[in-house]
């Protein structure tokens, strides 16, 4: 795949630290952001649009919040050369909006997460029908250097994305903050608890990753000894399946609100 060249509108968190990434690949890339100050070279950095000429571009990414999507990108439409594509990580905002404000482009909506930071992120990706096999594969190829990239074939299916991979963190987060305070209570120091915790959760995270075949079920069965301590705090945690409910209430509720946002 030729190196292309890429304009990034906006660069706020997240589209930071997927550039880190993105730009292992080989592409050109120019970022419009009056906020910032520097990017990571080569990319080349300017506060205003009007500092890029009469340049074209191969892709561009929209890396702002969705309510400035209408005042912003019609500026930009002219800059996408013939051939090339939008890529969005807008969270929420349609491809048919984004494509409406760049005069009809074809549009790949990606939603990422967080751990992208670090290389380990889990995107969706979605196409929409105008894209090219020849610009999917660009748009996947950029989110694999950042993780694990799924496509979908519906919207409808990155907002489900969005419940289970997008959001995720933030459950995984919040699960690890009270594993690790019931891990006080036991009498342990608040860095011990954080060790034991965030250690035994990688731990066992990377057993099931290198065991592709393996049940998750079969996996807990393995290290649960009948009338055992695992299989005393198991009870304890889901015996009467309220852990299983809540994880299913969970994604159902990060869903419908990402129904709302559309």
């Amino acid at each position: 795949m030729s190196q292309r060249s890429i304009l990034m509108i906006g660069c706020g968190k997240m589209g930071g630290a997927l550039l880190e990434h993105w730009m292992s690949g080989g592409d050109d890339f120019t970022i419009v952001d009056p906020a910032l100050e520097q990017v990571p070279a080569p990319a080349r950095l300017v506060a205003d649009a009007g500092e890029l000429g009469d340049a074209s571009f191969d892709v561009i990414v929209v890396a702002i919040k969705p309510q400035m999507i209408d005042d912003i990108l019609p500026a930009h439409a002219s800059r996408l050369a013939p051939g090339g594509y939008v890529l969005s990580i807008a969270a929420g905002c349609a491809a048919a909006r984004i494509s409406r404000a760049m005069n009809g482009a074809p549009v790949v909506r990606v939603m990422p997460n967080l751990p992208a930071a670090v290389g380990q992120g889990v995107s969706g990706i979605c196409p929409d029908p105008a894209v090219t096999e020849e610009q999917r594969a660009h748009a996947e190829a950029m989110m694999a250097r950042t993780g694990t990239a799924i496509t979908v074939d519906a919207e409808d299916k990155l907002d489900r994305v969005t419940a289970v991979a997008g959001s995720g963190p933030g459950y995984v987060f919040e699960i690890a903050r009270t594993y690790v305070a019931a891990a006080q209570e036991l009498g342990f120091s608040a860095q011990e608890a954080r060790a034991m915790v965030l250690g035994t959760m990688a731990g066992t995270v990377a057993m099931a990753q290198a065991d592709e075949a393996g049940d998750l079920e079969a996996l807990r069965n393995s290290v649960t000894s009948k009338g055992g301590t695992t299989a005393a705090g198991l009870d304890a945690l889901n015996g009467d399946d309220t852990l299983t409910r809540l994880m299913r209430s969970t994604l159902q509720a990060a869903y419908d609100r990402a129904v709302e946002l559309r």
